[in-house]
């Protein structure tokens, strides 16, 4: 039988397969593709990709390893890209990791992998992997990748990048990532390694380790001398069973990357990929020369003949011809224990199910559950073939939760519903795991080592279904999904979620204080239970702090919103602390707020974080009051500038025009602006005219490919890719009596502390006389660099160009930043 999710992971055999870990119902296959899975069946062999980002790893390799030769192939992320930018939405930070995991799993649906992570925290670009690693904590991340090598039990690996003996990788996050490998390659075999993991896991020693030389062969053929040391791999293969060559397959994963938009075209023809031999036994002629991948590994020569006998004699018109000897090989194997015998056992199963013609999912009526209320799950069953198959009963997740059913499943006649309702017991709130707990400057926080790898949490409910197939008893489990109609896209399937029985929304993560008198703030109450309840709300304020009023009982009606207004006030010698809101309903108390990633290439996801709020105190003096704000590609900076006290208004195209920007006391150019918004080049004379007429134009960073005007100030001006990683680096101001640091505001060095993740990016290379450059700063043993901060006179007016990261500062509530950023745009004043 299938084992269960939770089965499995207690003995630590096996990573199970990404489609049953992803919270995504049974998919449809053609039969064709029931081929390639029996074709898959018959071997045995593993790859672990690895490299240290989502969007780092080689789908073309990934399809051709999996999908071309039918090898379980893995990619290792070692973070899920949380430090980086959005390009189609707001999320930032830890939601924005979230986003990427599921693009990462949507790409591996396609190209056939498995997806896995190690708890680092991606914080943004690092020069070299030595400050990458003391940021991560090293001996953590180490111990990540060795667990994720012993659970999947790779022949081979691959890195994307280079060991720096070879040149590294261009981020200190990818050199690391080769580094780890080399390191956990000898370190996942060593007893004496981590050997709290052997507790659930074996030592493994992969046979080999290979770096996957992208760029050295670029612009010319590897001479013999170079090929020595290198496989030269053809991957560009059609497969007929799929209808695609392995680099369509590979185009349409990658382009699920779309917050990097990362869309690709699907590479058809020949493909070379350059394999450079590292550790281990060296291959001459094949990746897996030397490792057996048939059933004789594991001496099994009798289960192997089935499964050949199976795929050689399988008929796409009639795939149920071939269940008698699928069903032998299960009756082999379901006793056995080992490695390949879980890993197949899954699979041989899968494809049991669709030989037979049998399709089910398990949905709930409604996408979330109140702990404590009452669900309703719906299995569906059909059998679209003439094999006799019975369902004897259904189990719903939870102890007692069984429904015996004893029924046939007719041919083609109808879909067979069994309905279950029960109580959901005092279980977790759905969360994704890593983020339960409050994470560490560079790695998230994960007490149960089981979880540690996996790419998303557990369903919070499946559906075991146990199924007789012509006498042969087997049990299909799949996660309980909700799915509804979607009228301008169809069918949608979201994973079903155990909420909260009430959950308060706090007005922003961070709340900035730059009048004494306090300010009202707007909370967000919501009862997700279906009775009526009686909700205490309360405010628990750090010292200093006064709520007013900090207490209050509401009843909320089923599935009610209800705002409350609470003036929020800091006291003298207040500092910066988290103000929490606790709810309490009956017997349950806690303090949750909710949020939702939601696109259409992913799974829908909630998250339920701590409802708090970041309160900080600002010494804050503004001039004007008037803002208008070109949004680039999502950031927070309008909504903080309001906390500040400004009135934002954000420009669409039509309202870029001298005479409409003559209100603004500043008009400012979001992130990336200059890449996103290629109506910026007819923008860009209007904008300067306003600047010309008195006004103040603050642009922020762009990067310096595929902008819409090769100059985005008023004088020649070019950017380059320098950045200052190190967000302690040291400021210096070079015109300190400048008028920039000193109205309405005074600046020193001290505004440079507390500032997170990155001084700045995309610094500016050459600019005009005409341009002043205020800072400068550098990370450690480098030159400094002066154009983070770049002020112009134009006509009447000022022109700012500044490469700092506001974009996270302001965000973050960082006192200094939002003090020198009102100073920029009240140069006018």
């Amino acid at each position: 039988m299938i084992r269960s999710l939770s089965t499995t992971a207690l003995l630590g055999l096996v990573l199970l397969p990404t489609f049953l870990q992803a919270q995504a119902p049974m998919p449809a296959r053609s039969a064709s593709e029931v081929q390639h899975m029996l074709r898959e069946l018959r071997v045995l062999g593993s790859v672990l990709y690895i490299a240290a980002h989502p969007d780092d790893e080689n789908t073309r390799m990934i399809a051709y390893l999996d999908r071309g030769r039918g090898y379980r192939t893995g990619y290792l992320s070692l973070t899920r890209g949380d430090g980086g930018q959005n390009l189609i939405g707001d999320e930032q930070g830890d939601r924005l990791g979230l986003l990427r995991t599921q693009e990462l799993l949507a790409a591996r649906r396609i190209d056939g992998g498995e997806q896995f992570f190690t708890r680092a925290f991606d914080f943004g670009y690092s020069k070299t992997p030595d400050e990458t690693l003391e940021i991560w904590n090293k001996e953590a991340v180490l111990a990540d990748v060795v667990w994720t090598i012993r659970q999947f039990r790779p022949d081979v690996i691959i890195t994307r990048f280079a060991t720096p003996e070879k040149g590294g990788g261009g981020h200190g996050h990818h050199t690391a990532s080769a580094m780890l490998a080399h390191e956990a390659f000898k370190l996942a075999a060593d007893p004496n390694a981590f050997p709290e993991q052997l507790a659930h896991v074996q030592v493994w020693q992969a046979k080999r380790l290979v770096w996957n030389n992208y760029w050295v062969f670029r612009d010319h053929e590897p001479t013999p001398d170079e090929l020595a040391n290198i496989l030269r791999v053809e991957i560009g293969g059609y497969d007929p069973l799929l209808g695609k060559n392995y680099g369509e397959i590979a185009g349409e994963a990658r382009s699920m990357h779309r917050c990097q938009a990362f869309g690709t075209s699907r590479t058809r023809g020949s493909i070379i990929e350059y394999l450079e031999h590292e550790l281990g036994e060296k291959a001459t002629g094949d990746l897996f020369d030397g490792i057996e991948t048939s059933w004789a590994r594991v001496g099994d020569a009798a289960l192997g003949k089935l499964l050949d006998r199976a795929y050689e004699n399988y008929d796409a018109r009639h795939p149920e011809w071939v269940l008698p000897d699928l069903l032998k090989a299960y009756s082999l194997m379901k006793n056995k224990s080992g490695y390949w015998y879980e890993v197949k056992r899954q699979d041989l199963l899968t494809a049991i199910l669709y030989c037979a013609g049998v399709w089910t999912e398990a949905g709930a009526v409604q996408p979330t559950v109140a702990v404590g209320d009452t669900a309703a799950v719906t299995v569906s069953l059909v059998k679209r073939s003439a094999i006799p198959v019975e369902v004897s009963r259904i189990e719903f997740g939870y102890p007692g939760q069984t429904e015996q059913v004893n029924k046939p499943l007719e041919t083609q006649a109808k879909v067979l519903t069994i309905t279950r309702k029960f109580t959901v017991p005092d279980l977790p709130v759905s969360q994704p795991y890593w983020l339960k707990q409050r994470k560490s400057e560079g790695i998230y926080t994960v007490s149960d080592q089981q979880l540690i790898g996996r790419p998303e949490s557990h369903p919070a409910l499946t559906a075991r279904i146990y199924l007789t197939i012509t006498g042969t008893e087997v049990v299909y489990e799949t996660p309980v999904i909700h799915k509804y109609i979607d009228r301008s896209i169809g069918e949608v399937y979201r994973p079903f979620v155990i909420v909260p029985p009430v959950t308060v929304n706090t007005p922003q993560a961070v709340r900035l204080f730059p009048d004494k008198s306090g300010a009202e703030m707007r909370f967000l109450v919501k009862n997700w239970s279906k009775a009526t309840s009686a909700v205490q709300f309360k405010l628990e304020t750090p010292p200093g702090w006064e709520a007013n009023p900090a207490q209050q009982s509401l009843s909320l009606a089923p599935g009610e919103e209800r705002t409350l207004a609470i003036r929020v006030t800091p006291g003298a010698g207040a500092q910066a602390g988290y103000l929490r809101a606790v709810a309490t309903a009956g017997a349950w108390s806690g303090s949750f707020s909710y949020d939702e990633v939601v696109y259409d290439h992913i799974l829908r996801q909630m998250v339920f974080d701590p409802a708090e709020v970041r309160l900080v105190p600002l010494d804050l003096a503004r001039k004007g009051t008037l803002v208008g704000y070109i949004s680039g590609s999502g950031d927070e900076i309008p909504a903080m500038l309001e906390q500040m006290g400004y009135k934002v208004e954000l420009l669409e195209d039509d309202k870029i025009e001298p005479a409409y920007l003559a209100k603004f006391d500043a008009v400012i150019a979001g992130i990336r602006v200059y890449n996103t918004n290629q109506r910026m080049r007819f923008h860009q004379e209007k904008i300067l005219e306003y600047v010309k007429q008195g006004g103040t134009y603050l642009v922020q960073y762009n990067t310096n490919s595929d902008m819409a005007t090769a100059q985005p100030g008023p004088y020649p001006l070019s950017i380059s890719r320098e950045r200052v990683t190190r967000e302690q680096a040291p400021v210096t101001l070079l015109k300190p009596d400048h008028i920039a640091f000193n109205s309405p505001n005074v600046i020193t060095a001290a505004d440079f502390d507390g500032w997170v993740q990155e001084r700045g990016l995309y610094f500016p290379g050459k600019w005009d006389s005409q341009y002043e450059a205020l800072t400068a700063c550098a990370d450690p043993g480098e030159p400094a660099l002066e154009g983070a901060l770049l002020v112009a006179r134009y006509g009447e007016g000022y022109y700012v160009h500044s490469s700092f990261a506001w974009f996270r500062q302001l965000p973050a509530g960082v006192p200094g930043a939002c003090r020198l950023f009102v100073n920029l745009i009240s140069l006018g004043q």
